[in-house]
């Protein structure tokens, strides 16, 4: 008897961590298929934006869109930004290009198979641009409004940089407090807002970043993004926001852009 109880007990055990292995198995595989992001910020003078974004959307969207067919591209956006400081010496253009293969990047921007009888020089943006900072994200939570149209509600993004001091920690706790919160406020109509998301920053990484995670609140007006409107029967997570606001060592840094082009899988 007593050995067929040993027996059952090491049973249990094996099965329990065959369960513990395979859930993070999972786990890791539904994380890695979020794939990495490149955020590439770059400066545009305001007399060559026009021709700028005129390239972009018109060339180079489309060696997006053929990426996104093949596989390894998930998403590429064109974003410019709304207002600012110091601007001569700031970007006014971001970039966020996300791949499952982070390794493979380089091959799936060859414009010949979409564009073969177009010069380059026709459509290089390149020469019209300088490249300010480019960092490595990983994306994590994503949450929109139930009635939201990506093609006609996300025209503007706040984009929201923390310094925390568990960055990971403060992504898990957005997804809990904050994620369901604001799910919850868009679906009932006690924001405008139409979708949240937020992402870890891999590299570069220090305290002259002084960003290690981004949150991402998008609307369809630019008066939303710059001052968003709340149902006066809104209740916040109070103390899920105090538990985030413990974690995060610095003022948050945040700016607004008009989302240009975005060339994504449908949601």
């Amino acid at each position: 008897m007593k050995t067929t109880i040993h027996c059952m007990v090491k049973l249990v055990k094996v099965l329990l961590i065959f369960v513990f292995l395979f859930s993070f198995k999972l786990n890791a595989q539904d994380d890695g298929n979020k794939g990495i992001s490149i955020y590439q910020y770059r400066q545009v003078a305001p007399d060559q934006m026009e021709e700028f974004i005129s390239r972009e959307t018109k060339y180079w969207s489309k060696v997006a869109e053929n990426a996104l067919t093949k596989g390894n591209l998930i998403f590429w956006g064109l974003l410019q930004k709304v207002g600012g400081f110091d601007e001569p010496n700031s970007p006014n253009i971001l970039f966020i290009n996300t791949y499952k293969d982070i390794d493979a990047m380089e091959s799936i921007w060859d414009p010949s198979g979409v564009w073969p009888n177009v010069p380059m020089d026709q459509m290089d943006t390149f020469s019209m641009s300088k490249v300010i900072n480019t960092i490595f994200v990983k994306p994590a939570v994503w949450v929109k409004a139930s009635n939201a149209i990506p093609e006609n509600d996300y025209n503007f993004v706040k984009i929201i940089y923390h310094n925390a001091s568990n960055p990971g920690n403060l992504i898990a706790l957005e997804e809990k407090h904050w994620g369901p919160f604001i799910q919850s406020a868009m679906n009932s109509g006690k924001t405008k807002q139409k979708a949240w998301g937020n992402a870890r920053i891999l590299s570069p990484s220090g305290p002259k970043m002084q960003a290690n995670t981004i949150s991402f609140d998008l609307y369809s007006s630019l008066k939303e993004a710059l001052d968003p409107t709340w149902d006066q029967n809104a209740v916040f997570p109070t103390d899920g926001l105090t538990e985030i606001g413990n974690l995060e060592i610095d003022q948050r840094i945040s700016y607004v852009y008009r989302i240009v082009k975005v060339v994504a899988p449908p949601e």
